[in-house]
């Protein structure tokens, strides 16, 4: 099954629900530590649409910078322009602000998203860039948001361990500060104001952040952070619980096969984690869990089926994680 980034499901552990209202009630970013397909991506979504808040991602790879989570620039495009004489009738030169080339970033949209949104009206106006049109990010993301709250959103950064160390260092700023300036413009970004005056500002947001620990994290940038440890599930009840709320969003009705089903998996899965911790190779994770009982499902496979050692080794077992 795809990973869920539509916030339709997500089964929530105690834990982390209460490390949700810990980083509001702190204004601190939520570190999310544990394993691949564990699930910690698929929380932000879920948060996002159960309260009825704007949502926001970015993720990260090797490449990324800390600004492009805040606004990026388009110089190519500039240059471009620079480059190219536009002269109206009356002979003087057309000359474009620097605000036309300027993008938001997934933080611009959260704390201020009627700024964001001017700039890409900005940036859209006849004769400003030669008919450039926003990246499909910035539509995607107001057509998405639209009804969810003005004043509260949730933001996703996806993997920051991908990242050079300097992306953590370079958003402790503006994640404390709830703001930052645009430096080629001057343009100053921060919350804007809610329409309820009660409200502490900082709890209007969660920036929900996710790390796989394949590189150590600052340590300047994790004293800053809500860490909470996303613990993949092992008891096969909990496992047949995941299972029931991915089918029922996929199937017109769960059948006691499917469940039954769901079951066999959840014990298969159980024994096939204890081998592989025992040989000192990566764990199946909860998503591989779910791709196994999709697969079953879609080709009528069960567990006495002569195609299920093959499908247990595609999704589960994956030889080529063993050691030889």
């Amino acid at each position: 099954m795809p990973d869920r980034r539509d916030g339709l499901i997500y089964v929530m552990p105690t834990d982390l629900r209460l490390a949700v209202d810990v980083a509001l009630a702190t204004g601190r970013p939520l570190l999310l530590r544990g394993e691949p397909g564990s699930g910690k991506s698929s929380l932000a979504p879920w948060v996002a649409l159960e309260r009825g808040w704007r949502y926001y991602e970015h993720v990260v790879t090797s490449q990324t910078r800390a600004r492009d989570l805040l606004w990026t620039f388009d110089a190519v495009r500039r240059l471009a322009d620079a480059q190219v004489h536009h002269r109206p009738r009356g002979g003087r030169e057309l000359r474009h602000s620097e605000n036309t080339y300027v993008q938001p970033g997934p933080l611009w949209w959260a704390f201020a998203p009627r700024s964001a949104a001017q700039f890409v009206r900005r940036s859209e106006r006849p004769g400003t860039g030669r008919g450039h049109r926003p990246p499909a990010g910035a539509r995607q993301a107001l057509a998405a948001n639209a009804g969810r709250s003005p004043d509260h959103a949730v933001v996703l950064i996806d993997e920051i361990d991908k990242a050079d160390p300097d992306v953590p260092n370079g958003l402790l700023v503006p994640l404390a500060s709830n703001g930052f300036v645009v430096a080629e413009t001057g343009t100053e970004v921060s919350v804007e104001a809610s329409e309820k005056v009660s409200e502490v500002p900082f709890s209007r947001h969660l920036i929900v952040i996710t790390t796989n620990e394949e590189r150590e994290l600052p340590q300047a940038f994790l004293r800053r952070c809500v860490i909470a440890r996303v613990h993949p599930p092992e008891d096969v009840q909990e496992l047949v619980r995941i299972a029931h709320e991915h089918l029922t969003a996929r199937l017109p009705k769960v059948t006691a096969a499917d469940l039954d089903l769901a079951a066999a998996l959840a014990q298969e899965l159980q024994g096939v984690r204890r081998n592989a911790s025992r040989d000192g190779v990566r764990r199946p994770s909860t998503a591989e869990y779910l791709d196994a009982l999709w697969a079953c499902h879609s080709l009528e496979i069960t567990v006495h089926d002569e195609r299920w050692q093959a499908l247990r080794e595609l999704t589960l077992v994956k030889p080529q994680q063993w050691k030889d």
